[in-house]
């Protein structure tokens, strides 16, 4: 049986030292991917400036002779799309299967590409991501977050388990997502114009076709954010705006449970740790996050104002004026 081949598509914007540690560590994988494309988002005059742009490029030169092939592609921050530009990116690959990685997501080790691809000898299995773990500054409710979302045992999903994982059954995140290409182009690749979400939108069609998620606990990188409470405020009103968007997926299975079931999880963690001094700060974080995913939900109702101070994205409304078009071209 022939070895599948491997593509990799990374965004990247104004990229810094991880995304450098990045690409040395996905030369140094087991397997090492046929295929990289790097989407090089060029910032605006407002944005981190020409130096960053320059940067992006002389790190990808370093690791030109690192891969069989390495192809850099640019397009203008206000044309930067979560669906459209890695479907740029994976329409430049010619491989079986194709990993989307963000620019901030550092593997473990040197067998994460390795295991993903492993998940795939299941030929109903149409995606495989991997294990997020906290890193060394991350705060501990960040930590909680990973490994509530992120546990140590893998799992693969079907449609079967929507009754009993609810939304966690096309929960998938292209932090580090493996895509097998024919499953991608029988659900119509990524939603062109979506505002956030586009891994659980693209999943869910995918366990509408058939099709299952696997969640590989083995493949792991390490990726945290550090967000406000506003700042969760602006994501969450995102996500909200994504399920609002999409019933036909969002609506195969509820996801009022998961936030309810983290913030009891979780405060029951820091008491028993000793740590209950920041269960105000977790209830404040969950408190905006619930209000931005609520209010996302609804905002057609909302003042166009409102949304664009709401949203953590004001360039997509700008290019989508309120409007859905489902288009994955």
């Amino acid at each position: 049986m022939m070895e599948k081949t491997v593509g990799v598509v990374i965004p990247a914007f104004c990229p810094g030292p991880l995304f450098h540690e990045l690409l040395r560590r996905l030369a140094r994988q087991t397997h090492i991917p046929e295929e990289v494309v790097i989407i090089n988002t060029i910032p605006e005059p407002q944005g981190c400036g020409t130096a960053q742009r320059t940067e992006a490029a002389e790190i990808a030169e370093e690791f030109r002779t690192s891969f069989p092939a390495l192809t850099v592609l640019e397009v203008r921050q206000r044309d930067f799309g979560h669906g459209k530009t890695r479907n740029l990116g994976i329409g430049h690959t010619d491989t079986e299967l194709v990993l989307c990685m963000t620019q901030d997501a550092l593997p473990r080790d040197s067998r994460l590409v390795e295991r993903l691809m492993h998940a795939f000898d299941d030929p109903a299995v149409a995606a495989a991501y991997a294990r997020q773990l906290p890193g060394k500054k991350s705060s501990v409710l960040e930590a909680e977050a990973r490994t509530f979302n992120y546990p140590p045992s893998s799992v693969i999903k079907s449609a079967a388990d929507l009754d009993r994982l609810g939304i966690k059954t096309f929960f998938c995140s292209d932090v580090c997502a493996m895509w097998r290409r024919s499953a991608y182009d029988q659900a119509g690749g990524f939603e062109r114009d979506v505002i956030f979400n586009e891994d659980m939108i693209l999943a869910g069609k995918m366990i509408q076709n058939g099709g299952r998620i696997a969640y590989c606990a083995d493949a792991q990188v390490y990726h945290a954010h550090h967000y406000s409470g506003i700042r969760q405020l602006h994501r969450n009103f995102d996500l909200g705006v994504s399920q609002a968007d999409y019933p036909e997926i969002f609506n195969m299975a509820s996801s009022s449970r998961e936030g309810l079931r983290f913030v009891r999880q979780t405060t029951s963690d820091l008491i028993r740790s000793g740590r209950g001094y920041l269960v105000p700060q977790l209830l404040w974080q969950s408190g905006c996050k619930y209000a931005g995913y609520q209010l996302g939900k609804k905002y057609r109702k909302l003042p166009d104002r409102l949304v664009r101070i709401l949203t953590g994205s004001p360039a997509y409304w700008e290019q989508n004026k309120r409007t859905s078009t489902h288009s994955t071209q």
